[in-house]
């Protein structure tokens, strides 16, 4: 009776447009008061206990530090650097979108953060060489998904505090698959291109102007050799890692290029403070919303389910996937890991599943869930920043969801795709 009351609660207030933080801590505080098994102050004791982690300190520093690169002009220069190398082959435009993305994932840390970058330079620049909207928006919005693929990861970091495994280890995990979406969504890019005739840009850049388009964008090239370098090379946490990242972004917006203005700082701030408040919402009322299930051994009843249908390990992954994807379909990529890692990770790691792995396979289902309606972030991001429909980016978007969903299948089948880079590193 709980349990229904919990799911129903929450699936009541969910369908009721009420934010999922909203839903989620309403609906735990429901079956709890029912239950009557715990004292009210459980609630409060969750909310701040949940966030009480040093891990969890790189969420606001990897917001903030997107926000000033975006704002300070390197992803401008990231573009730049794609055109030169890009922009004459068919579809180069839209080549340079997902390299582009690639970069600035490895910046931001965060999907929707991407697309709104990118997007916001590279849609307008698309209409004026005659790419339809919808094909346009759709590729930015997919190719946004690699913002928590390609490390730094927001949803990695919740991730590995939620299933106590190595943040660098899942940072290294996302690399591989990160890089094989990127490729798979410029190979649709390239042939929708050439089947539609878009075509690229006419000009060739000399040997010098392609190095002084390099040496111009340095410094945001830079930001992830800085920021992965450092944590891989020892000298710093990844919390640690996100606060340099601030540091570097403010300096290089600021004093180097010179188009960040004191006076956008608070605008700057401000934003990444609710942003972070918003995330943090949602940790703290997941987490009670997981004890909860803990406390009603949901985690345990499912586990058991599943065992029973079967003990094949690549049928379960497969139930699983099936099962990530619909729940990436309506449910916020931090709340669903959070809510969802502790009743799945025990049924793969019964049957061998390696815990890094699985973190790999239910970020990149969840990836693939910021393009998928009716909830997809990254299509309401695109269809807004492009002046579109959301009927019209979603469309847009299918070929490239198709790629993903390849990506996906080989990532959750071979391992070695998400395990080589942290094995080789001994993590």
């Amino acid at each position: 009776m709980i349990s229904l009351l919990l799911f129903g609660l929450f699936l009541v207030l969910l369908l009721s447009s009420v934010p999922i933080a909203i839903s989620l801590g309403l609906a735990a505080t429901g079956a709890l008061f029912y239950s009557g098994k715990v004292s009210s102050s459980f609630i409060a004791q969750g909310l701040v206990t949940s966030i009480d982690s040093f891990p969890l300190m790189a969420v606001p520093f990897f917001i903030l530090a997107g926000d000033l690169m975006g704002h300070g002009g390197l992803s401008k220069r990231l573009l730049n650097v794609g055109n030169v190398f890009f922009g004459r082959f068919t579809g180069g435009l839209a080549i340079i979108a997902v390299v582009t993305c690639m970069f600035f994932a490895a910046i931001s840390g965060s999907g929707p953060a991407t697309v709104a970058a990118i997007g916001t330079i590279l849609l307008p620049a698309m209409a004026r060489d005659g790419y339809p909207k919808g094909f346009s928006i759709g590729l930015v919005a997919s190719a946004g998904c690699m913002g928590i693929i390609i490390p730094p990861s927001i949803p990695m970091v919740i991730y590995a505090t939620s299933s106590n495994v190595s943040i660098s280890a899942m940072f290294l995990a996302g690399v591989i698959p990160g890089l094989l979406i990127g490729i798979s969504l410029m190979l649709v890019a390239y042939y929708k291109s050439k089947k539609n005739n878009y075509r690229g840009s006419p000009r060739k850049y000399s040997a010098q102007e392609i190095l002084a388009t390099i040496n111009d964008a340095k410094w945001a090239l830079l930001v992830p050799v800085i920021i992965l370098g450092g944590i891989y090379g020892g000298i710093f946490t990844p919390t640690e890692a996100a606060a340099v990242g601030v540091i570097y972004g403010f300096i290089v917006g600021t004093f180097v290029y010179k188009e960040l203005k004191f006076k956008d700082l608070y605008k700057i701030i401000a934003g990444s403070a609710l942003t972070s408040a918003s995330v943090m919402i949602i940790v703290g009322t997941a987490t009670i919303f997981g004890r909860v299930l803990a406390i009603e051994r949901i985690p345990v009843m499912i586990a058991e389910y599943i065992v029973q249908l079967t003990s094949s390990p690549a049928l379960i992954l497969l139930l699983i996937n099936i099962l990530l994807l619909f729940v990436g379909m309506f449910m916020e990529t931090l709340a669903a890991i959070i809510i969802l890692t502790p009743i799945l990770l025990p049924v793969v790691v019964a049957v061998g599943v390696d815990p890094v792995h699985f973190g790999i396979v239910i970020i990149v289902n969840l990836a693939i869930g910021l393009v998928t309606p009716p909830v997809g972030v990254n299509l309401f991001v695109g269809a807004r920043v492009g002046g579109s429909t959301l009927e019209a980016v979603s469309k847009g978007s299918m070929p490239f969801l198709i790629a993903m969903f390849v990506i996906l299948l080989l990532v959750t089948y071979v391992p070695s795709l998400s395990l080589f880079l942290p094995q080789l590193m001994g993590l």
